[in-house]
């Protein structure tokens, strides 16, 4: 009884509590619906913010954007491993690249006459000539024709084909269409590079968020580009389609060493004429036609001269014709005497420009021709040029003018050799690592370290600036093209009580007879290795480094030192006798 009584009692319990539960308020079930919504809501977003930050974007980059093309036409230039601001053209099918994008990045011995609307290329032997909208090109007088249009201009713009350049020009290219862009590759052999170990992005930033610029297959080779900092596990690279951008390390393999192939490409060969023994060359200053009866006396005491350079020829206008001081027996007594006759042209003349002269081709020619016919006429071994003050402006047309001289030169087997300043940065524009190319010898002008203008008193040619001038010169040209010119001149320096400075030019004999004269005596100054000397008059200091044979042979030291093809000497006349016979222990 007592187990049936306690077995009712629970049965009733359960009810009873069954019942309780059935009465709970409705509203805190809907509170507790809320509460459990509210906590799902926020796992959900969560987990959705969570995907948000760490998994990759697939949103695809604005492409023309990033190759900021603006116009049908516009086609991206991708050159080896830089997108350049420069934008090419994309005309028919066929890709032309603007001319000074070739000239800054391909190849700058193209030369663009804009005046006359010529594009150029300077061969050994051959000037190459397009004009613009034609098909036809001219190599040296034969005419050649393409099956488009190479040169074309839209506005002051002026675009050759790629496929024309690289008739003359060692490069590969490949185009695509949208995005127009062309990757020109210049720079052959091997170069650092990764292969995508599966199907991966490459994207605009090293970021799993940034956009993605293209997706590349697996085992697609890509090269590996620096950085001015190291991204951790990201790396830049190169697509074989020309976009640069990120790629995660994980994708791809470790850096092995993969190139483009060079094309087969002949590069053409600029011959020079290389004299057997040391050039001894001196100027002599011609300035009128009854100076050239003075050759006799100025190289009756020399020793060892094998070239001389009269100062024949000036430009007379901007037209490119030549005003000539040149005489047959001049030529013909030099050439008994055992010395060849290079032939100076200057740019000397007052009111005519240099560059409105070299800039037109129709002009440059006309010089060529005139200064080879007159090489031809009397029988010249060389042609000296001389062209001074050139402007940066004019840098191009010089070296053009350089160039196409040259092919007159080596058809003609006339030498031709080029001064220079000694190089400053204000000078690069000469182009001296053209001149190697094409000039048979390149002369470095050793002296007006200080110059008629100069505000303040100081060496023409101290032994530190002459070795800076040859090592600096050998940077861009062979030794064995190298010649270098020493002083046979100082100058006088007078600086007055007011700080006004002023000088004169004196020969060395002259140099000598002035301190005579004052009875001073000059010091060896070991830091410039001269002579020098200084004293005091009526208020005003009067010093002079002087150029002897001491001061010359320090030079001629230097020469040898750095091998060089020669000396030359400015000017013929200042020099005394005993000078020959120090230049001869160092050129024989």
């Amino acid at each position: 009884m007592a187990r049936r009584e306690r077995q009712e009692r629970e049965s009733r319990e359960r009810r009873s509590s069954r019942r309780r539960r059935r009465r709970l308020n409705p509203k805190a079930v809907l509170v507790l619906a809320v509460i459990f919504l509210v906590l799902a809501a926020g796992v959900i977003l969560g987990g959705k913010m969570l995907y948000d930050k760490y998994s990759p974007s697939k949103e695809m980059a604005d492409l023309g954007e990033y190759f900021q093309l603006a116009g049908e036409q516009d086609m991206a230039v991708i050159m080896n491993d830089e997108i350049l601001e420069d934008k090419a053209r994309l005309i028919d099918g066929r890709v032309y690249l603007h001319v000074e994008t070739v000239y800054q990045y391909l190849d700058e011995r193209y030369y663009w006459d804009s005046k006359e609307n010529l594009y150029l290329y300077a061969l050994p032997t051959e000037l190459v000539s397009v004009s613009v909208g034609s098909s036809e090109y001219t190599v040296g007088r034969a005419s050649q024709s393409a099956d488009h249009v190479i040169l074309r201009t839209d506005g002051s713009d002026a675009y050759v084909s790629l496929d024309f350049l690289k008739n003359y020009t060692n490069f590969t290219y490949q185009y695509w269409e949208e995005p127009n862009r062309v990757f020109i590759v210049n720079e052959f052999g091997s170069r650092d590079a990764v292969t995508a170990q599966v199907n991966a992005p490459v994207r605009y930033k090293a970021g799993i968020k940034s956009p993605v610029l293209v997706n590349v297959e697996k085992g697609t080779v890509l090269y590996k580009l620096e950085e001015p900092e190291e991204i951790d596990e990201w790396t830049r690279v190169l697509t074989p389609d020309g976009y640069i951008g990120y790629i995660r390390d994980g994708k791809i393999s470790g850096v092995t060493q993969a190139g483009i192939e060079e094309p087969e490409f002949t590069e053409p060969e600029y011959t020079s004429i290389s004299k057997d023994y040391k050039i001894n060359l001196s100027w002599h200053q011609v300035t009128n036609q009854d100076a050239n009866g003075q050759l006799l006396n100025r190289i009756a005491n020399t020793k060892g001269l094998t070239t001389i350079s009269p100062t024949w020829f000036s430009i007379s206008d901007t037209d490119g014709n030549i005003s000539s001081l040149a005489s047959q027996s001049y030529v013909d007594y030099a050439h008994q005497q055992g010395l060849e006759v290079w032939a100076l042209v200057d740019n000397f003349k007052e009111g005519v420009s240099t560059y409105e002269t070299l800039s037109k081709t129709s002009s440059r020619q006309r010089l060529v021709n005139q200064l080879i016919a007159a090489a031809i006429q009397y029988g010249l071994d060389g042609i000296n040029v001389d062209f001074e003050m050139i402007t940066e402006d004019c840098g191009r047309a010089y070296i053009e003018f350089i160039r196409e001289l040259s092919i007159m030169c080596r058809i003609n087997g006339i030498v031709l050799s080029v001064d220079n300043y000694v190089p400053t940065a204000s000078s690069d524009h000469y182009s001296r690592d053209e001149q190697g190319i094409f000039a048979d010898y390149v002369i470095i002008m050793g002296y007006d370290e200080h110059y008629a203008g100069s505000e303040e008193a100081g060496s023409v040619a101290s032994y530190g600036f002459v070795e800076s001038g040859i090592q600096r010169t050998l940077e861009e040209v062979p030794a064995e093209k190298v010649i270098n010119a020493v002083p046979f001149y100082t100058r006088f320096w007078k600086t007055d009580g007011d700080g006004n400075v002023s000088s004169e030019a004196l020969g060395m004999d002259g140099a000598d007879e002035r301190l005579a004269n004052n009875g001073v005596e000059a010091a060896w100054d070991e830091e410039t290795r001269q002579y020098y000397a200084e004293f005091e008059y009526e208020g005003s200091t009067y010093q002079i480094w002087l150029e002897e044979e001491q001061s010359i042979e320090e030079k001629m030291t230097l020469i040898r030192e750095y091998g060089l093809a020669g000396v030359a000497s400015w000017r013929l006349g200042y020099e005394r006798s005993s000078i020959w016979d120090v230049i001869l222990k160092y050129v024989n």
